[in-house]
């Protein structure tokens, strides 16, 4: 990984486990440390990626458009959290 190290992360994993991890970074031509920090790294994107982006085909895509390009029903809740204001404006 580019840049020069700024902190540690300690690990403690079962004797397999390292020997899996150890195999499979001599293959793709990296130490332990670059490997792991690339697999967690990618890991970490997709499940950040999960809860920000989502996939829909033609349909799932036309029925999600209509329900945003809905107009609101009158819905008191809904009424009364957006007359609130958030904590960070007060």
């Amino acid at each position: 990984m580019p840049g020069a190290s700024t902190t540690t992360i300690n690990v403690r994993a079962p004797e397999e486990v390292r020997e899996l991890i150890d195999r499979a970074a001599a293959l793709s031509g990296k130490t332990r440390t670059d490997f792991m920090l690339e697999a967690s790294s990618e890991k970490a994107r997709q499940v950040l990626l999960d809860q920000t982006l989502f996939q829909l085909d033609e349909a799932q895509f036309q029925a999600f458009e209509a329900l945003m390009s809905a107009p609101l029903k009158d819905n008191e809740a809904v009424r009364r959290l957006l007359s609130t204001r958030a904590p960070w404006e007060q």
